[in-house]
């Protein structure tokens, strides 16, 4: 017994020791980053060699669900809604599946990105996107199989996937242009109702100019006039008592009184009678 449990702990110690040992994985992992106009994308795959193998039609059957690389599944990050093949991808991470053929390859994008390799059962409900791309002849060999950002525009770039001497390409869109253009707008039209009523609540309680305040809240106010908010008319009330202009106030009171009475909002009817009486106008 005690020759047996030596032993065990021998092979114990040993297995511990090789354990710690670090060695080059056989497919490499890749993760590459690229930005597309203003669109984040990710990708992460592993990286098999060919080593005198016969890839496609071979080690990879044409026709056949293929998880695009080796080890866990390959997948692509985007940091924006995309449109792929004509259809619109939500943000979120994907997995690249693909069924190779000779001719054209059909590369698929799921949602499930959590599988190490093909999943088990397919449910056809999680395919975001699904393209067939035309099968491009490389004149060399590319030794280990390489995926790449190409063709990068500010709206579009290309999944390019390369191995043996096969190249397909699956381009993708970004919204570029749509968020761009809706910056601009919103910068040449200047500051929105809603960055007025902020910087002017701001200015209040953190005891800025109300002067400054006060040009703010009535910008914010007089924008939203054709659907008052009296949730607002009550900061500019408070704001205008507290740069001096008791009738404005009083006026911005009661025009909060009255939306609120209209909303039945008991909070903002008490706080705003309270104030009136406290200014002498009930």
């Amino acid at each position: 017994m005690k020759k047996l449990f030596t032993l065990l702990l021998v092979l114990t110690v040993s297995f511990t020791v090789n354990a710690q040992i670090e060695t080059p994985q056989p497919s490499p992992s890749q993760k590459i980053e690229q930005k597309v106009g203003l669109t984040d994308v990710t990708l992460e795959y592993s990286r098999p060699s060919m080593k005198g193998r016969t890839i496609f039609g071979d080690l990879v059957p044409h026709g056949k669900l293929w998880r695009t690389g080796a080890n866990k599944n390959t997948t692509v990050t985007f940091s924006t809604d995309v449109t792929i093949g004509g259809k619109a991808v939500k943000a979120g991470t994907y997995a690249i599946f693909t069924k190779p053929n000779a001719n054209n390859w059909e590369v698929l994008f799921y949602s499930d990105a959590n599988n190490w390799g093909t999943p088990q059962n397919w449910d056809e409900s999680k395919v975001a996107a699904s393209v067939t791309t035309e099968v491009y002849e490389i004149p060399m060999d590319i030794e280990t199989f390489t995926i790449s950002f190409d063709d990068l525009t500010n709206d579009s770039a290309v999944i390019g996937i390369m191995w043996e001497k096969t190249y397909v390409g699956v381009k993708f869109e970004v919204p570029t242009d749509k968020a761009v253009t809706a910056a601009i707008t919103k910068v040449m039209n200047g500051p929105s109702a809603d960055d007025y009523y902020a910087s002017a609540r701001y200015y209040l309680e953190s005891g800025k100019d109300i002067n400054q305040a006060v040009v703010w809240m009535d910008k914010a106010v007089e924008m939203t006039k054709d659907n008052p908010r009296f949730w607002w008319l009550r900061q500019q009330s408070l704001i205008k008592a507290k740069a001096g202009d008791k009738k404005g106030a009083i006026k911005a009171a009661k025009a909060s009184l009255e939306g609120a009475e209209k909303a039945g909002n008991a909070d903002y009817i008490k706080m705003n009678k309270d104030s009136l009486k406290e200014w002498g106008a009930m």
